[in-house]
């Protein structure tokens, strides 16, 4: 109420309808506009044509920031002509617009070229920003891209697409109308504005200009809503824990024997220092080994290059074709709860909910990873790599952060679930028949 009481002020104070409109006389001509028929046709072209805009600059931003981070030599094909469009004043798109389309759907292709390279950039930047140790974890667990993208790409994708969409969407608007009221299609809202300034009309210019703030305000909420409501759903995850269940086993159940893990001469060096020096070992199916040598000498390189995250400078490596592994770090979705990520591996959420319970408190499985402590952080990462299908498996410090209990029950548990799999595990204990 106080600024109505400034704006009615000011408007006495100028005694000019035509340079100050009151707030009376303004509000009575958005009822006259709100009571004619013509309004709302006018608000309906113009809000089909920027949504057509917005979204269609939507739909092929998303699309080329995908191509862009799959295929680099596209980002760079498509950096000069973002750059250009987010660089030309919009005014000089309008006018070659106008002089080779015409006005029709001159405020469509405003809003495109306004949303395009904003919603383009900051996916791409969302797409770069996933953690590359997190895609090693999707690689080791063969997780479908329809999984890599709900529970690895869009949590990433988040916080740049929604901010994109905020900018974009006001500017939509912005952009939109001023093309429509330079270009004068009939029956929109720029034609409302322009006969406004025709004719002088300073109370109808501030009516045509307040229904647009509505309709852009509705526009953004309804928009965000949905995108909100994208991000908030979680999908099912189906994994290769399915193909276990058809199988009739899953990873608690004996596997057939599998081939053993061979390792000739193998060598690896990093900046000139080598690791593993012409490595020759067997691993036999069933079977569980132990790394207990001092830290950096090579234990997690030796498991990156069995899990063929790694390939060494010279030797060979031959295994099963499927491992699961607990690494160094967790490599979490941190965002979903335990239950989620073990599910992501084994495609079962009952069983891994049931796995869980063994390591776990209840209360603990439904939280996001995120509020876990680390020894629980790491049970959950123990558990995915029991649970998953495969033929061999490898257990990098899966102990870390756990207490002597927790190790106890985490020992036990990895020999219940080994399944006549090969089981490597690095760690710093001597004698894990004592933990």
């Amino acid at each position: 109420m106080g600024w109505l009481a400034v704006w009615h002020i000011i408007a006495l104070a100028v005694d000019n309808e035509i340079l100050m409109a009151a707030p009376a006389e303004t509000a009575g001509r958005i009822l006259s506009l709100l009571g004619r028929g013509s309004f709302y046709a006018a608000a309906g072209r113009s809000l089909l044509r920027i949504a057509l805009g917005f979204f269609a600059g939507t739909a092929a931003a998303l699309l080329l920031a995908a191509g862009s981070r799959r295929f680099p030599m596209l980002e760079e094909i498509l950096a000069p002509p973002m750059t250009l469009v987010k660089a030309v004043p919009v005014a000089s798109f309008v006018v070659l617009l106008l002089i080779w389309w015409g006005a029709g759907f001159l405020s469509v292709a405003i809003c495109f070229l306004v949303v395009l390279p904003n919603i383009y950039v900051n996916t791409l930047e969302g797409l770069k920003s996933v953690d590359v140790k997190i895609l090693e974890m999707a690689r080791v667990f063969r997780l479908s891209g329809r999984n890599r993208f709900f529970y690895i790409y869009r949590p990433s994708l988040k916080p740049f697409l929604y901010g994109g969409m905020k900018i974009s969407l006001g500017m939509c608007w912005k952009s939109g109308i001023a093309a429509e009221v330079i270009g004068v299609p009939g029956g929109s809202i720029g034609e409302g504005l322009y006969l406004s300034k025709v004719y002088l009309d300073t109370a109808g210019v501030l009516g045509w200009t307040a229904a647009v703030i509505l309709l852009s305000v509705l526009f953004e909420k309804t928009v965000l809503h949905f995108v909100d409501r994208f991000f908030a759903w979680e999908p099912g995850c189906p994994g290769a824990g399915h193909a276990a269940q058809r199988h009739g086993r899953g990873a608690g159940c004996p596997q057939p024997p599998g081939q053993p893990i061979r390792l000739a001469e193998v060598t690896k060096a990093y900046g000139g220092q080598t690791v593993i020096d012409r490595l020759s070992a067997i691993y036999e199916p069933g079977q569980t080994y132990y790394l207990t040598s001092p830290s950096g000498s090579g234990k997690t390189t030796l498991l990156c290059i069995l899990a063929r995250l790694t390939e060494p400078d010279s030797g060979e490596m031959t295994a099963p074709s499927r491992c699961s592994m607990v690494f160094q770090e967790d490599r979490l979705c941190e965002d979903y709860d335990a239950v989620v990520n073990v599910a992501l591996a084994t495609g079962d959420r009952a069983g891994a909910e049931e796995a869980l319970g063994l390591l776990l408190p209840g209360e603990a499985l439904r939280k996001p990873c995120r509020q876990l402590s680390g020894g629980m952080r790491r049970r959950v990462a123990l558990v995915r790599a029991m649970e998953a299908e495969s033929l061999y498996v490898l257990l990098d410090e899966p102990f870390a952060g756990m207490d002597r209990d927790a190790c106890a029950r985490a020992w036990q548990y990895i020999r219940e679930r080994q399944a006549g799999r090969t089981v490597i595990i690095a760690h710093h204990f001597q004698n894990f028949n004592k933990i």
